[in-house]
């Protein structure tokens, strides 16, 4: 019998990012370094398959360091944590390495930056996501509020909106955000922004991508965690642009192949997503249909981060 045709159009770029890249070498080199059991607070990534793979090495992921024993390293993730880890840390005479992406760093220090300044600072992003809950905590209580829709920024009522300042979360919607940017600049003409935009290069790219391709195919799958911002801000974008069948998807596995007709298929990846993962969605495609593969043209990625001195001395 003569297999249905499916085009897959694989988006480019997609996948693994240099914070994604940086943090899981600072776990596998700290197992290289110190030995298992190397214990890291939270998941490094959001992605069960990185988190998997760093356990069969010898890592230990737990929810706080109370539950570590003495004399062990531990990681922190790459969204970064609030001052008092660090600081629990040192007073617990900790080995700890982190592995925050330097571009979330970057908005850590934006918000130190603003604080000292005295303004208050409006932080644009998703509430209880690991990466809002350590930026917010670099700063004392109250001096951080959070505006995560265009509703709640054109409801905000600052105790004084002539000294405000704006950071945000660096896995958003661009579009989204610049949306709630443009209420908030116009609704206090004085608020400070960053130098450079928040919103990392590796979540701008990829949806980026997502937008060039997702107008022409039928379906649309993004391989990431459920758990993953950038993931899901993924096939939000497909969807808006008109593909109302792009849905969110762990690994080849997790498809409803029923609902994936026959035509031309989206396929691109979260920043914390292994490829081999978005090269197993192809296999099984293959298994059901007659595939043609088209990558699109990707964007240069050329970035890259430097491990914490600790692991190079």
């Amino acid at each position: 019998m003569t297999k249905p045709r499916l085009r897959i159009l694989l988006a480019a770029p997609r996948g693994f990012c240099a914070g994604v890249e940086r943090a899981i070498a600072v776990v596998e080199r700290s197992l290289a370094k110190f030995g298992a059991p190397v214990y890291v607070r939270h998941e490094i990534v959001h992605n069960r398959h990185v988190v998997e793979t760093l356990k069969a090495q010898g890592a230990v992921f737990v929810d706080e360091l109370d539950e570590m024993p003495e004399g062990r390293p531990v990681v922190f993730s790459a969204h970064g944590v609030p001052k008092s880890v660090p600081a629990a840390a040192v007073a617990r005479e900790m080995i700890y390495l982190d592995a925050t992406c330097p571009l979330v760093s970057k908005v850590h220090a934006e918000a130190e930056r603003h604080d000292r300044a005295g303004r208050q600072i409006i932080l644009i992003g998703h509430a209880n996501h690991p990466e809002v809950i350590g930026t917010m905590g670099q700063v004392p209580d109250g001096r951080m509020v959070l505006v995560e829709t265009v509703a709640q920024a054109e409801t905000l009522a600052p105790a004084d909106p002539d000294n405000l300042a704006y950071v945000t979360q660096t896995t958003l919607s661009v579009d989204e955000t610049a949306d709630i940017i443009e209420v908030l600049r116009r609704r206090f003409p004085t608020i400070v922004g960053p130098r450079r935009e928040d919103i990392c290069y590796a979540t701008t790219n990829r949806q980026a991508a997502v937008k060039e391709i997702a107008p022409q195919c039928d379906s649309f799958l993004v391989v990431g965690a459920p758990t993953s911002s950038n993931a899901n801000r993924l096939v939000e974008v497909a969807q808006k642009l008109g593909c109302t069948q792009a849905t969110l998807i762990e690994s080849a596995d997790a498809i409803d192949w029923d609902s994936i007709p026959a035509g031309t298929l989206g396929l691109t990846a979260g920043a914390s997503t292994p490829d081999v993962l978005v090269r197993e969605v192809i296999a099984a495609a293959q298994t059901r249909y007659d595939v043609t593969v088209e990558e699109t043209s990707a964007m240069p990625e050329n970035m890259s981060f430097g491990l914490p001195r600790l692991l190079t001395v």
